[in-house]
């Protein structure tokens, strides 16, 4: 830190306090402080010297510049009259108004209990007063020494005062434009709220339409697939007569069609119910073990064990959980058919788990089949979706297996994971709070 005194000042009479305003505005202005900031240096000087002679008279003021951190600033010391009364302070207008129009203020008394005020204001960037500069600021402040008169001095803060409200009048007709601008924007988001709201009120009015409209289209098909399922199951029980080879494998192809239209219809009516909120759980203790038991009946039949091995590992728990054991299950089935369909060779293994930090249950279904590339992992959850890979053009699917597998997850107060790779193969977990969420109201 490097200081250089420029210019001192003593304050022996009230004529003292005009004149180191006259001088702080003269040398900030030789500076090239801005003409607001020449303002408030001389007005911080001012009230300050004016507080200090308050006290008692024979004080200093004292500029001079101060160097740190690569930076220049107006350093003012301010100090009172050695007269001043122990323990006595500076008012307390002048030490607020220097505190808010200075960079920095900071007061110190002496062992006599003498208050000095040091004031900094930084000097604008571009300006830089090296020793050359300084000398000629001391050379034209001696020559352009100003007189004391309060009268010129009056006019002189007139002139300002007229100027800063002049500033503030255009200031304020600015912040009017402002707020127009700023009215005319609000009407306008004001009218864009109502139109998303107008068109959000359009959407649920088309999803209500759209959950009745497959809920009624679903229960309407169920009755004629149904039909269609046995008397396809009749013919080829063979109870109206034999069927040559070829009218057994068309009655075959019906069959499995009805099957597959029958599977879509299942979804679509699940999925509606769900949407709708007029799906209810059966909450019941649920074993895992028990769970699987079940699965593993139920699904041999999908099994080419020539070409991939089911595999259902024993639960690593016994207790039971609550939860609705039909809607798991369901979701299982799911994550299983798909690893079977996709998994040309290998294993598809199923385990369950608990986690007692978290309190969960996860139920995970690992396959070594195709596996799923990060860009479609979103995509598989979207209603109709589908990958595009032989394997599943071969085995056409809904496509709204996976979406709902996630709605009855939610349902079910938990969440459903997958991880994958490409060629080594995926998992999907099915993740369920230990104890169903109970919901208020």
């Amino acid at each position: 830190m490097n200081n250089q005194r420029i210019l001192s000042v003593s304050l022996s009479a009230d004529q003292d306090v005009v004149l180191v305003r006259q001088r702080a505005r003269q040398l900030s202005a030789l500076l090239g402080f801005s003409q607001q900031d020449q303002v408030r240096i001389a007005t911080a000087v001012s009230e300050v010297a004016r507080g200090a002679c308050q006290l008692a008279f024979g004080g200093r003021a004292t500029f001079q510049m101060r160097e740190y951190g690569g930076r220049q600033c107006l350093q003012m010391m301010i100090s009172a009259g050695g007269d001043t009364p122990a323990g006595a302070s500076l008012p307390d207008d002048a030490v607020v108004t220097a505190h808010r129009l200075m960079d920095e203020c900071t007061i110190a008394k002496d062992a006599r209990g003498i208050p000095t005020v040091t004031m900094c204001k930084t000097l604008p960037s571009p300006a830089w007063v090296d020793a050359a500069r300084l000398a000629e600021l001391g050379a034209q402040l001696a020559k352009d020494s100003p007189v004391a008169n309060s009268y010129l001095e009056v006019h002189q803060q007139n002139q300002e005062l007229v100027a800063t409200m002049a500033e503030l009048r255009e200031r304020q007709e600015d912040l009017l434009e402002l707020t127009r601008e700023l009215e005319d924007t609000n009407r306008g988001i004001v009218a864009l709220y109502a139109e998303i709201e107008d068109k959000a009120e359009r959407l649920r009015r088309a999803d209500e339409m759209k959950s009745r409209f497959l809920s009624n289209t679903s229960h309407e098909l169920r009755t004629p697939l149904s039909s269609i399922r046995a008397l396809a199951q009749l013919l080829l029980a063979r109870l109206d007569g034999d069927l040559t080879p070829e009218q057994e494998r068309q009655v075959k192809f019906i069959e499995k069609a009805a099957n597959d239209l029958s599977e879509l219809v299942n979804d679509l009516l699940d999925l509606a119910k769900i949407e709708a909120g007029k799906v209810e759980l059966l909450l019941a203790p649920v074993v895992a073990d028990n769970l699987f038991r079940a699965l593993k009946g139920m699904l041999r039949p999908l099994v080419d064990e020539a070409r991939v091995e089911l595999v259902f590992e024993t639960p690593d728990f016994d207790e039971p959980f609550e939860s609705d054991e039909g809607k798991i299950a369901q979701v299982l089935r799911n994550f299983i058919s798909n690893a079977l369909k996709f998994t040309e060779h290998g294993q598809v293994r199923v385990r369950a788990a608990r986690n007692l930090e978290r309190d969960t249950i996860t139920f995970a279904v690992t396959d070594t089949g195709i596996g799923i590339s990060p860009d479609n992992l979103q995509l598989i959850f979207e209603e109709f979706s589908q990958i595009e890979h032989p394997l599943q053009r071969r085995s056409k699917g809904t496509g709204l297996g996976l979406p709902l597998c996630r709605k009855l997850a939610e349902l079910l107060g938990g969440r459903v994971e997958v991880e994958s790779e490409v060629g080594i193969g995926s998992t999907f977990s099915l993740v369920l709070p230990r104890r169903f969420p109970q919901i208020d109201g």
